[in-house]
């Protein structure tokens, strides 16, 4: 009965908490509102080709096999121009 008691009393000492009027802002000191945000935001723009791929595929424009080959188009392009090679594995002990 007293967890249940202290329970509550301390859900409704959170809800008062969270409701309480904070001093210092605008509408305390009677100054003007603050301003709206504004009703649409900038879109957001990529400023890579796989940020344009991703944000096609989020909005329906591709679908995820079209990403996913143009993606592998990206990859296979990449490695044509400049092709990561990997230094050789050498056995221990074997250094010149």
């Amino acid at each position: 009965m007293v967890v249940l008691l202290v329970a509550i009393l301390g859900l409704i000492i959170a809800a008062a908490l969270a409701f309480w009027p904070v001093r210092g802002t605008v509408r305390d000191r009677g100054g003007p509102e603050p301003a709206a945000r504004p009703a649409r935001a900038e879109p957001w723009v990529p400023s890579s080709l796989e940020g344009v791929l991703a944000a096609q595929l989020i909005s329906g424009g591709i679908t995820r096999v079209q990403y996913v080959r143009a993606l592998e188009q990206i990859a296979a392009r990449d490695e044509q121009r400049a092709p990561f090679a990997l230094p050789r594995d050498e056995a221990p002990g074997t250094r010149s």
